[in-house]
């Protein structure tokens, strides 16, 4: 059993580790404005506003991962790859971001930004899949719940990548609104 653990710790650890990288990443594209003045800030809006939007999902995400590895006993082959697929999803992340903040919130950056969203979602949601199935501790009902929540936050993310072809801005915040669902891993289970 002590094994088992030490797998799963590792998985948890390697995990922590490409979070923390991604942040960091993405805290580099952040660029201070030449002149000394508050009015220099304004058209940085768009660059202030998606990187607090993917560091906030990369904040649930990661928070939601810690909560999952709680149930992990000896993670399957399966599971140790569908979380490296995820993480590369997540990966992305700061190229997106990157491209929606100098485009200004343009309708195919966001289509991307929130088609990333969903493939990240979809890896999670395969993940979260997994983990749950052998989680012996959660009843039915829980997973099911679990199950229902992330399905609404997957179509959440699927229709805001859809209306960003026509209302990037709308998309954009709709991506937001489905990142409030997943603010409490355990919220669903209670």
């Amino acid at each position: 059993m002590r094994a088992e653990k030490i797998t799963a710790d590792r998985l948890t650890a390697f995990s922590d580790a490409v979070f923390a990288v991604i942040v960091t990443v993405m805290v580099l594209e952040l660029k201070a404005p030449d002149e000394a003045s508050f009015s220099a800030l304004v058209p940085l809006w768009p660059t202030a506003i998606s990187y607090v939007v993917s560091y906030l999902f990369i904040a649930i995400i990661w928070i939601n991962h810690h909560h999952l590895m709680r149930f992990v006993g000896a993670p399957t082959l399966g599971l140790i790859w569908i979380n490296f697929v995820h993480l590369f999803m997540v990966s992305l992340l700061p190229f997106a971001t990157a491209w929606v903040a100098r485009t200004r919130l343009s309708s195919p950056a966001v289509i991307l930004y929130a088609g990333l969203f969903v493939c990240i979602d979809i890896a999670y949601n395969v993940f979260e899949h997994q983990v749950l199935a052998h989680a012996q501790q959660l009843s039915a009902h829980m997973r099911r719940a679990a199950r229902r929540r992330s399905v609404i936050v997957l179509v959440g993310f699927a229709v805001a990548m859809l209306l960003a072809i026509v209302a990037p801005r709308i998309g954009f915040g709709l991506i937001c609104a489905a990142l409030v669902l997943h603010l409490r891993p355990e919220a669903p289970w209670q």
